[in-house]
């Protein structure tokens, strides 16, 4: 008894590119021979049953089988339409599965639902499907392209015209014919005819005959990648007790209320598992960071004595550039020029120099004052007078409105009557000589209002209004 008995019959067969290349050959080599049905003859049809459309022989029924017959399946009641996929079979009868894939798949399209089609396609150099095409069909094809462009172009250009011309119409066609019935009943008694093609002439200015612009309905999407699964193996024991997943043990909660042991519960949370080690570089971190921070440290409080003693210098320096200004400012208000210590005579010079200015600044500030105050004249306004203190009020004991002690001739006599307007019947200050000087122009002075010139020019206007306003300077 040999191995391959005992053995199963395997399940996939191993695949082989060159073997497959040799049976497509052959298959490619084989003649497709196709049979025909023949009808018998009239009169021999005793046990002839007609069940397929080629049985009739592209006719109709025969008169003489009473039997219901369908010619071209006509009268033939239709069966209900059903999605399920007709059954297919390869060239080893073995049935095509990739049928469901390939359904509603355009034959341009290329589906791949099977193993081969993962495998690597082996290239070859003599393969030719990939070799470059000739000069000659690369004109062919450019010609074709440009022809195909031009009639687009066209057909958009002559659309868009207000007036369109009559399309050229097709060349003449003549096809011969030879028809299946021969005889001289048939045809005329001819073997051929010889028919002639005509395209119709359209009219340009006739409407469309059907309308284009409907809305039709998308066709079905490409079906999805097969999904190529490896075969069921079984499961071993091993690979079951690995998917074993343990329960989540959770520290804070417990729904269904749970008695959970200790060592369960450590084991679960795995902190025994894990040893607890510093790594020594922590150490060197943190003592290089004390150290970066006592020299950063000292080098910002060396940099705040640095700018505060620059500061305190920047400051003396601009108090001594101070000082200087002031003293060389007092010296040029004084007309002191710098001396010289080995010149004498020209230091006693500036101390007289400076002696004489000194009065001469003592009498500017007399003369602007007017001397003495009894002296001082008695033509200055009111208001000068209060701003001076030159006018004081006399003090002559407590004063009363006497007024207010007639009271024999009633309560209205020492106030006056309502109507009258007697507020102002006593000049202010009439006691002191001051009133007539300011109600009153004085005798001695003599303004001439319409000449404003000599008004400005007076002396003695300038000098009160000069010495007025020196003081308030």
């Amino acid at each position: 008894m040999s191995l391959t008995q005992v053995l199963p019959q395997p399940s996939m067969t191993g695949y082989d590119r060159e073997d497959d290349e040799i049976n497509n050959k052959s298959k490619r080599n084989e003649i497709a021979v196709v049979s025909k049905f023949v009808v018998p003859p009239y009169g021999h049809r005793q046990d002839f049953v007609p069940r397929r459309p080629d049985m009739f022989g592209d006719g109709g029924a025969f008169p003489e089988i009473h039997m219901a017959q369908y010619p071209l399946n006509m009268g033939l009641a239709k069966n209900q339409t059903s999605n399920a996929i007709q059954l297919q079979v390869d060239a080893d009868g073995k049935p095509k599965y990739d049928a469901i894939v390939k359904q509603n798949v355009k034959g341009s399209k290329i589906v791949y639902s099977s193993f081969v089609d993962l495998l690597p396609k082996e290239v070859r150099e003599d393969d030719p499907s990939l070799q470059k095409p000739s000069d000659e069909d690369l004109k062919e094809k450019t010609e074709k392209t440009r022809q195909a462009l031009e009639a687009l172009v066209s057909s958009k250009v002559s659309a868009a015209l207000p007036v369109q011309h009559a399309e050229k119409q097709a060349p003449v066609q003549y096809i011969r014919y030879t028809p299946s019935q021969q005889g001289a009943a048939f045809n005329s008694g001819a073997k051929q005819r010889i028919i002639q093609m005509v395209e119709v002439q359209k009219d340009p200015m006739e409407p469309p005959r059907f309308k284009i612009n409907k809305k039709i309905p998308r066709g079905p999407p490409s079906p999805p990648a097969p999904i190529l699964h490896s075969p069921t193996r079984k499961v071993t024991v091993k690979e079951q007790q690995d998917w074993k997943i343990p329960p989540c043990i959770s520290n804070w909660k417990n729904a269904k209320g749970y008695t959970i042991p200790l060592d369960k519960r450590l084991a679960a949370d795995g902190r025994g598992l894990q040893s607890t080690h510093i790594n020594e570089n922590f150490a060197k971190l943190a003592e290089a960071l004390y150290t970066a921070d006592l020299k950063a440290r000292e080098a910002v409080d060396m940099r705040a004595k640095v700018e505060k003693q620059m500061a305190k210098k920047q400051k003396e320096e601009k108090e001594e550039r101070l000082r200087e200004l002031a003293l060389h400012a007092r010296t040029n208000r004084a007309g002191i020029r710098p001396t010289d210590k080995s010149d004498d005579q020209s230091a006693e010079r500036d101390e007289i120099r400076q002696e004489r200015q000194k009065e001469r600044q003592r009498a500017a500030a007399l003369q602007r004052a007017g001397g003495d105050k009894r002296n001082r004249p008695k033509e200055r306004d009111i208001s000068e007078q209060i701003a001076l203190g030159v006018q004081t009020a006399s003090s002559t004991g407590v004063q009363y409105d006497q007024r207010l002690f007639n009271m024999s001739a009633g309560f209205g006599s020492g106030l006056g009557d309502d109507e009258a307007y007697n507020v102002y019947d006593q000049p202010w200050n009439s006691s002191t000589a001051v009133a007539s000087q300011i109600y009153k122009p004085t005798k001695t002075t003599k303004d001439n209002f319409e000449d404003t010139e000599a008004l400005i020019n007076t002396a003695k206007r300038f000098d009160f209004f000069f010495c007025f306003f020196s003081l308030f300077i």
